[in-house]
């Protein structure tokens, strides 16, 4: 029936028959009276109008946004020092998680012991190359064992106070072996390359230009000054910049390594300075007399 009106009325193509989709109320599978199916069809336009589906769609993300706590707010972004805090402790978490980090690297990369190279782990196996250390350094085993990460003799540390002195003499150990260590050829191709990376601080004299420096001591013994940083252009001594580098004993790189250094790398031994300041008053010149 709905069909032969389909057919008949305007609804449909006259010419060689109605197709399904083009016949009223078979589109949306109608099959009751004209009445009902126009009403229907009339609802459904307005379902399917671009109006009341954008309605639709807006109404359906607050119901969203209403079970789940209300409309999403976009968070601000964190500010460089958030972020550089929050790295700092991700690292810090993370360092500090890690269990294959050696002693060796983990005291090399503490602040203020930018100036040492980590040492060979081979070069500390050889006893002749430790030959003497042991009766400078107190807990001399313990401290051994814990540069080369050996717990065969840590259990029989009891207490913290005994822990303390055995990192410290840890610490004095490395120490007396690294100036022995930078000397060697592995030694001091490590410290070029330090030395390559500024790690060593720049001359603070203004006609140096900036000349990279080299640690040195004014003492080979333990415990008579501390470290010092010697300028190739100038050739003097600086203090480090670093208040943490200015505690570090100087023995742990003596006085030989500096010059040793640059009879070995002649090629990075910069030329003298050309210019010298000349104090003067009003533009005279001072005498030397009068310095």
């Amino acid at each position: 029936m709905l069909r032969n009106k389909g057919t008949a009325g305007g609804g449909g193509s006259a010419r060689g028959g109605a197709s399904p989709s083009t016949v009223p109320g078979t589109r949306y599978g109608l099959t009751g009276t004209p009445e009902i199916n126009s009403k229907l069809m009339k609802s459904e336009r307005e379902r399917s109008s671009p109006k009341r589906r954008i309605e639709n769609i807006i109404n359906n993300n607050n119901a969203y946004a209403s079970t789940s706590g209300g409309p999403r707010v976009k968070e601000p972004k964190p500010s460089l020092e958030e972020a550089s805090d929050t790295e700092s402790e991700e690292t810090d978490l993370s360092g500090s998680e890690g269990d294959d980090t050696s002693w060796i690297s983990w005291f090399c990369g503490l602040k203020g012991n930018e100036f040492f190279c980590e040492i060979d782990e081979d070069y500390i196996h050889d006893d002749f190359n430790l030959c003497g250390l042991n009766g400078q350094v107190p807990y001399y085993d313990y401290a051994l064992d814990m540069i080369l990460d050996n717990d065969a003799l840590s259990g029989d540390i009891d207490s913290e106070e005994q822990n303390e002195m055995v990192e410290s003499a840890a610490e004095l150990l490395y120490g007396l072996i690294h100036v022995r260590y930078i000397l060697t050829s592995k030694g001091l191709n490590a410290m070029l390359e330090k030395y390559k990376r500024v790690d060593f601080g720049r001359c603070p004299r203004v006609y140096c230009g900036g000349q990279p420096c080299l640690p040195a001591s004014q003492s080979d013994i333990p415990r008579q000054g501390t470290v010092k940083i010697y300028c190739p252009k100038c050739e003097d001594l600086f203090y480090p910049r670093s208040k943490y580098q200015c505690n570090i004993d100087g023995a742990y790189f003596g006085t030989t390594f500096p010059h040793l250094f640059m009879m070995t790398y002649p090629t990075v031994k910069p030329m003298k300075p050309v210019q010298t300041y000349v104090p003067r008053v009003y533009g005279f010149k001072l005498h030397k007399s009068a310095r």
